[in-house]
């Protein structure tokens, strides 16, 4: 079973392409996804709850600085970011809805094996997905409203229950059942990443297979646009964490946790309360983030061995 979930967790990108494709080629075979949508999300975000314990939130506690400054960039800097985008590039009202609860959800859970990959403060990392998580019911929404209800209809209210119930909860009762189960959660651990894969890459088909009547007119756009978001957003999270003074481990951390979203409920939440078409820029981002995290990982990781092997040559 652990050989399954590395295979799996490791070919993630891959699946979720493969799973994008067949929902945009034979979208009778996906569509049904769209009505288990929250269930779906509500079981990976209950998944990332029972790998959390008591001594994460004390990590919040030890580090609240650190903590702090990277929640401030995730909510400020790919909200604007996504806004900016919406203005330069004139999306019409459900594109734009969808770039934009990419910028205002919370970070992505696979930022916590990205940071890990490359050499970061995983504890860090965990720390900030879940203070973002926690904060998500109620900062999304704020800032979806601020950033596009001049445009567009949103319920802030409705939205903030929906997450409640899609994330916070979820997490809780997986934080919840590590508590109380403690060692026999260890049966079923590797069990875990496998479900969360499944249903990641099913969520991507499924909105995929909805929108796929309008894919193939945006798609190309939406591609660049997302990459830009990405990217953007990676470059101004470390370079905001360096100006703050943090090290190099704890500045790729933020950038990795900024950089990488929730996209899987930024697809969710339009599905529930926009358009099909709103949820094409987080299946386009789920695909994107886990590229562009990996070789972020690779290229840290390739600079922290020369650096080291030019240390052990200089001491020589």
């Amino acid at each position: 079973m652990k050989r399954m979930a590395k295979f799996l967790v490791d070919d993630m990108a891959v699946f979720v392409v493969l799973a994008g494709a067949l929902g945009a080629w034979h979208p009778e075979l996906l569509a049904w996804v769209g009505g288990y949508v929250s269930w779906m999300l509500g079981i990976v975000m209950f998944g990332m709850g029972m790998t959390l314990s008591v001594d994460d939130f004390r990590a919040v506690l030890r580090q609240p600085r650190y903590v702090a400054i990277g929640v401030a960039a995730q909510f400020l800097i790919m909200p604007l970011v996504a806004f900016g985008l919406v203005q330069a590039f004139g999306l019409p009202p459900e594109l734009a809805i969808g770039v934009i609860l990419v910028g205002t959800c919370p970070g992505g859970t696979a930022s916590n094996v990205i940071s890990y990959l490359a050499r970061g403060d995983v504890a860090l990392s965990v720390s900030m997905t879940m203070t973002t998580t926690l904060l998500a019911p109620i900062v999304t929404p704020a800032l979806t409203y601020f950033y596009a209800d001049a445009r567009i209809e949103v319920s802030a209210g409705a939205m903030m229950i929906s997450i409640a119930e899609m994330v916070l909860a979820p997490v809780l009762l997986g934080l919840a059942a590590h508590h109380l189960l403690g060692r026999r959660i260890a049966r079923i651990e590797p069990v875990l990443p496998v479900i969360s894969v499944v249903c990641i890459v099913l969520l991507v088909g499924g909105v995929v297979a909805l929108s796929a009547s309008k894919l193939f007119a945006v798609g190309p756009m939406m591609a660049v646009i997302v990459v830009l978001h990405n990217v953007i957003g990676l470059a101004l999270g470390y370079g905001l964490a360096k100006l703050c003074g943090l090290d190099s481990r704890r500045a790729r951390t933020v950038s990795i946790e900024v950089g990488m979203q929730n996209s899987g409920l930024a697809a969710a939440l339009a599905v529930l309360y926009f358009n099909p078409a709103a949820a094409i820029p987080g299946a386009i981002f789920s695909v994107w983030h886990n590229i562009s995290g990996s070789l972020v990982a690779n290229y840290f990781a390739r600079r922290d061995e020369k650096l080291s092997q030019k240390e052990v040559t200089f001491n020589e």
